[in-house]
Formats: structure tokens, sequence, C-alpha cells
């Protein structure tokens, strides 16, 4: 394990925490959603679906921006 010292990790499992938080809350909303026949794209525009739609595409949008 060189170069990976005691708060790179805490930092990449802070990072991993929070992705499974938001994704449970996310997953919660799609279940809500069906539950109550809602459209399908309803939970995409809940707020824990706009912060996973941000995380997917903003490295996208770096991408285009950078070329």
């Amino acid at each position: 394990m060189e170069g990976l010292n005691l708060i790179t990790l805490i930092k990449y499992v802070a990072v991993l925490v929070a992705a499974m938080i938001i994704g449970n809350w996310f997953l919660a909303e799609v279940k809500k959603a069906k539950l109550n026949h809602r459209p399908w794209y309803k939970p995409y525009v809940s707020i824990p679906g706009l912060i996973i739609l941000a995380a997917i595409s903003l490295p996208i949008i770096l991408w285009l921006v950078s070329q």
C-alpha cells in the first residue's frame, strides 16, 4: 500500500459512503414513484436523481469543453 496513507483512505471511504447514501435515496424515489404509478422519469427529476445526472454528465461536459 505504498502511497496510500490514512487521509487518502478516509477520502475514498467518504466518497463511497456518500455514493451509497445517494444511491439508496434514489432507489427509494424509484420505488415510491412505481408505487404511486408516476411516470418513469419522475425519480430523475427528484433531488437524488439530479445529483446522479449531474455526476454522470459533468465529466462528459468537461471532456467536450476541453477538446
